[in-house]
């Protein structure tokens, strides 16, 4: 069926009124992008524009997604009782509709639900699946992105994002339904008040999550100082009750929260991409500093998963990037376990492979195995869940990727903000408290270890036109480099060979003698994302190199 004749079924089928007033009036181009194929459903589950249409976020296209993951559960049934589902929302438009939605068609399908009665961070989604020995969990959430974007996450029976050969084979019950015709839907308000099909958590898996959080500490009695002055933004996403309540219940009370971006909205009015990464929207939280003279700025992204900070610097205050974040983590955390002997015999620490390379000395200098995977958290996730299985879920103390996402414990298996959020505080009271600030840290480190500078370049490229152009890079790069600029290539890895045992990945990697370059589309979003590492004498050396490298990728890529 080409783009026009689904046009048309959706014409046809189309009850809701708001999304067939859409559909009645898009021109081709809108929807030739809206119908030329499916939203794509995969490890990270879905993600896409909200509007009508097979290639976006609508009430059918998650209907017929439930439904499809409904009959996998219902094909892999427990041996006693009925699968069960956890399901959680954000802030975004129509999240919480949207989690009505696939709560109602689970509840049609005899799958219990335990639905969060409130918007939460994502991995409080995660750690019900684990407490409440659920089958599967639902997150309905687009991360970081934009206010037009929202998208569902699927979760596994042990809280880990889906496997690859998981979501193929929902992939494939998914794509057997007639999204109007072969879904199956509940009422949702008599499923909850008459039936029980659908039930909300109770309050106390909560507090066992945020008491887990706590546990995280690696203080272990020292003294510090928790009087410090720090102003957080939840960036109007679902931060805001988990954050300041562990915080608070750890001694952090001098906290002021930006009130513009306090509440839930899925509009992101101050900050049209919510995403700690981007100084945009820190914009409004680094004015707060300036106003209160704060020691510390905290910011979560709308689901809560990553964390993003600033700290003074002289008389301004300085973002730290998520490389350079998790680098004063790893050697806090290890510094701390190692001072206290609560280092585990076997300590291991996990990173992806784009994450700055300078983590594995620092790490190896504390005796830590550095284990390396694929972009996404759900591959560290992975790797706890496999340290499980082994007896050895003691010995993972840190994983991270260097967009923003850090998680210390093994209670959830996705990255945690409001763990970062915490970690980041002990560890800045606990160097304030002794005159030393987090630039010193940092360059301390750079100093024993070697300078060592990341960045991240993405490339957008909408519509249908644009995943063709970005493929048609892909087999450029693909095809070899032997240079980039005026640097020979040394080594290339090619993760699409499945590489160190790691599934197959469209990812590539340019060793050269200043560093590295990493070239990979993203998987949640129509871009193509260059990583760029440089290891030189100092800043100042290894920003003129990645100003030159930088350009040289913008000439390939065009």
């Amino acid at each position: 069926m080409n783009y026009r004749d689904e046009y048309g079924h959706w014409l046809a089928q189309v009850t809701d009124e708001d999304l067939l007033d859409q559909l009645k009036k898009m021109n081709d181009a809108e929807i030739e992008d809206a119908f030329y194929k499916d939203l794509e459903f995969g490890t990270a589950g879905l993600r896409g524009v909200i509007g009508p249409g097979s290639n976006r976020m609508n009430r059918y296209v998650v209907a017929r997604a439930s439904q499809g993951i409904a009959n996998y559960l219902n094909a892999n049934k427990p041996k006693r009782g009925k699968p069960s589902v956890v399901i959680g929302y954000d802030s975004r438009i129509k999240s919480d509709f949207f989690a009505f939605v696939a709560s109602a068609v689970f509840a049609a399908n005899d799958i219990q639900v335990h639905l969060w009665p409130s918007l939460l961070p994502v991995p409080t989604v995660s750690y019900a699946v684990r407490y409440l020995g659920a089958s599967a969990g639902i997150m309905i959430t687009a991360s970081h992105n934009p206010s037009k974007y929202n998208g569902y996450k699927v979760y596994g029976p042990d809280g880990c994002q889906i496997t690859t050969e998981a979501a193929d084979t929902i992939l494939a019950e998914i794509e057997k339904l007639d999204l109007f015709l072969d879904v199956k839907m509940a009422d949702f308000n008599v499923s909850v008040m008459e039936t029980g099909m659908i039930k909300y958590i109770d309050p106390v898996v909560l507090t066992s999550f945020i008491e887990e959080v706590k546990g995280q500490s690696v203080l272990y009695g020292d003294k510090v100082d928790r009087n410090v002055a720090i102003v957080y933004s939840p960036l109007n996403g679902t931060g805001l009750v988990p954050v300041t309540r562990a915080l608070e219940e750890c001694g952090f009370t001098n906290i002021t929260v930006v009130e513009e971006q306090r509440n839930p909205d899925g509009n992101f009015p101050t900050c049209p991409y919510p995403n700690p990464e981007i100084r945009e929207a820190m914009k409004l939280g680094l004015e707060y500093c300036d106003k209160t003279g704060a020691d510390l700025l905290l910011a979560t992204d709308p689901d809560a998963d990553r964390c993003g900070i600033a700290v003074k610097d002289g008389k301004g205050y300085r973002l730290l990037t998520g490389n350079e974040t998790g680098l004063l983590l790893l050697d806090f955390i290890c510094s701390q376990r190692t001072k206290h002997g609560k280092m585990p015999k076997n300590p291991v620490f996990v990173k992806t492979v784009v994450t700055m390379d300078l983590a594995e000395k620092i790490a190896s200098s504390y005796g830590v195995k550095t284990v390396n995977v694929l972009t996404g958290f759900k591959f560290i996730g992975e790797v706890i869940a496999r340290l499980e299985k082994e007896g050895r879920v003691n010995d993972y103390i840190l994983g991270f990727e260097e967009s923003y996402g850090y998680l210390t414990g093994s209670y959830v298996r996705d990255k945690d903000a409001v763990d970062a959020a915490l970690m980041i505080c002990e560890m800045f009271a606990y160097y304030k408290t002794r005159g030393i600030s987090l630039l010193d840290k940092l360059n301390e480190l750079y100093a024993t270890y070697g300078y060592c500078m990341n960045t991240l370049h993405s490339y957008e490229f909408e519509g249908s036109a644009g995943m063709t152009r970005m493929a048609e890079i892909m087999k450029i790069f693909h095809a070899g480099l032997s240079q980039i600029g005026s640097w020979d290539v040394i080594k290339t890895v090619d993760y699409t060979k499945g590489i160190d045992g790691l599934p197959k990945a469209d990812v590539l990697k340019f060793y050269t003698s200043f560093g590295s370059v990493v070239i990979r589309p993203s998987g949640t979003e129509p871009k193509l994302k260059a990583y760029i590492s440089v290891t030189a004498k100092n800043r100042e050396e290894a920003e003129e190199i990645e100003k030159v490298v930088a350009a040289e990728l913008e000439k390939l890529i065009g």
